[in-house]
């Protein structure tokens, strides 16, 4: 499977090349018996045979594009250069594209199948989109610390300080990415990593340089590869990185650091300029289903929470337990105001 999953990145490659802008205009009259439905999704987030199925399910044909980031997705979907229906996002990108009038509540009598939501992913909602009016989840999971058990002694990774720790110099991965480095700073400091205090960010930015000469590289995706060639020691990874890690070098372990950490979810929304709003909602029911997940978890290896899979994602680095995700916080849209705060700081960061 996983092989087959480095030849579909190609697929898509070639995919996404010859119909990048498939999604421009588009109507919802056009395609199968019952229209086209226009999907926006980050790259190979799905078992691709999927889209192939739903269309076989009900009629509708779908067109898919791809994005790599959510600050990618948002100005699209803000100026709406390319109309989609349906698209994939995370919490915090959800909760910005909300307070900007860019989403279309959902019309679950449409999604019967968000009946199989589990239960411990409902909660977080309450952060980003409160009674999961505008969106329902894809994926989640949390940030942890991978560490290989030949490398480094299990027993005294516990917490985001051992990160700090001299004896792995020039052995870290940390990731390249703004609000998770300074989720790490703020939980070792008993800060929220959604404060807006730049006292607090200021002090979170001297942390983090203190530690910058022991990191051997900052990386996000590839930091998983870094891993299982034993490249580097310890690495913060996201939870859905770490089975497929484990099948190619069995030697990695993970952990969530004591402190707490960040609970995130990617979700399925509709756009306000829907073309195609039912057609949206049967893409969203059809992600719902219960095989529809398993198939998916199977090629990704990502937490799905869906009561029909819950067999196949028992599993603690999928689906902490509820002491460990009291401590985990949801990311927050911050606003204009913070981002800027934020990104002065952390441009400091990265030019020491």
């Amino acid at each position: 499977m996983k092989n087959l999953k480095k030849i579909t990145v190609l697929a898509l490659a070639i995919v996404l090349a010859s119909g990048l802008m498939a999604g421009c205009g588009g109507g919802g009259n056009a395609g199968g018996e019952k229209g086209k439905v226009y999907v926006y999704c980050f790259g190979d987030y799905f078992d691709p045979e999927l889209e192939y199925e739903f269309e076989e399910a009900t009629g509708y044909d779908v067109v898919i594009d791809y994005f790599d980031t959510n600050e990618e997705l948002y100005p699209v979907i803000k100026n709406n250069t390319a109309q989609y229906d349906v698209i994939c996002a995370s919490d915090y990108m959800i909760a910005k594209l909300i307070d900007g009038g860019l989403l279309a509540e959902i019309n679950y009598d449409n999604v019967p199948n968000a009946a199989n939501i589990a239960e411990s992913v409902k909660p977080f909602f309450d952060e980003f989109d409160p009674g999961m009016k505008y969106s329902v989840p894809h994926t989640w999971g949390t940030y942890g610390i991978m560490y290989n058990k030949t490398m480094v002694d299990a027993s005294t990774i516990d917490s985001w300080e051992d990160l700090w720790d001299e004896k792995y110099a020039d052995q870290i991965v940390m990731p390249d990415s703004l609000r998770e480095m300074y989720m790490i700073a703020g939980k070792i400091l008993g800060y929220s990593m959604n404060t807006t205090d730049e006292k607090e960010v200021a002090e979170m930015t001297d942390l983090l340089l203190k530690q910058k000469p022991l990191v051997y590289k900052l990386a996000n995706d590839s930091a998983r590869e870094l891993m299982i060639g034993e490249s580097a020691a310890i690495a913060v990874v996201n939870s859905g990185e770490v089975l497929y890690s484990q099948e190619l070098n069995k030697n990695m372990g993970f952990v969530i650091p004591e402190e707490g950490t960040e609970v995130w979810t990617d979700c399925w929304a509709l756009t306000a300029n829907a073309a195609n709003k039912e057609g949206g909602e049967a893409w969203i029911n059809f992600m719902l289903d219960g095989e529809v997940a398993a198939d998916n978890f199977e090629y990704l290896t990502y937490a799905i929470p869906n009561t029909q899979i819950a067999d196949l994602t028992d599993n603690p680095v999928l689906n902490p337990g509820a002491e460990v995700l009291a401590k985990c916080e949801t990311l927050k849209n911050l606003g204009a105001e913070a981002d800027d705060m934020y990104s002065k700081y952390w441009k400091e960061y990265k030019s020491k």
